[in-house]
């Protein structure tokens, strides 16, 4: 495979790798709202922004860590006749089903930058009583989307190389 396949197989995966890593730890600071949450309400001074807040660290949460699971590929697979075949037979099926990858990504970024312009430009908040706004989570949605695209490229383009019998290392 020529080197520019290479390079960016090398950069997107370690790129996702280390925002996965970070990411990960993002369920320790939900946990920690929660738990703010229940001894707020314990001392009867419930806080209102508790709920909400766990709620946008765990759509980050498995929204930046999609592409890592993608990377790790960690994800849920049908595996009844998969796991019989030859690695380049499951490369060469893979190229084909991430294209519908690509197909349903193309339309979740579409749906999310419009979602996230719309926000931007209306300073759209939630309909709680806290009421924050929605940009942040949005623009972290986007972010989301667009490492999993990249992801989801470096993926095809290594599966691409083992199909055709020549695999990067």
């Amino acid at each position: 495979m020529p080197e520019a396949i290479r390079t960016y197989v090398r950069v997107v995966d370690g790129f996702n790798r280390r925002v996965g890593r970070v990411v990960m730890y993002g369920i320790f600071v939900m946990m920690g709202i929660m738990l703010y949450s229940v001894a707020s309400k314990s001392v009867r001074l419930p806080a209102n922004w508790t709920l909400e807040t766990a709620q946008f660290v765990m759509a980050g949460y498995y929204i930046l860590g999609g592409a890592y699971s993608l990377q790790l590929d960690s994800h849920v697979r049908m595996d009844l006749i998969y796991g019989k075949w030859s690695p380049r037979t499951k490369a060469a099926v893979d190229v084909i089903t991430i294209l519908m990858l690509f197909v349903y990504l193309f339309f979740l970024l579409y749906g999310g930058v419009s979602s996230t312009a719309y926000a931007l430009k209306f300073s759209e908040t939630s309909y709680s009583s806290w009421s924050p706004y929605m940009a942040p989570i949005k623009i972290v949605m986007v972010v989301g989307i667009v490492l999993t695209f990249l992801q989801a490229t470096s993926i095809f383009l290594k599966d691409l190389a083992a199909a055709i019998g020549r695999p990067i290392a």
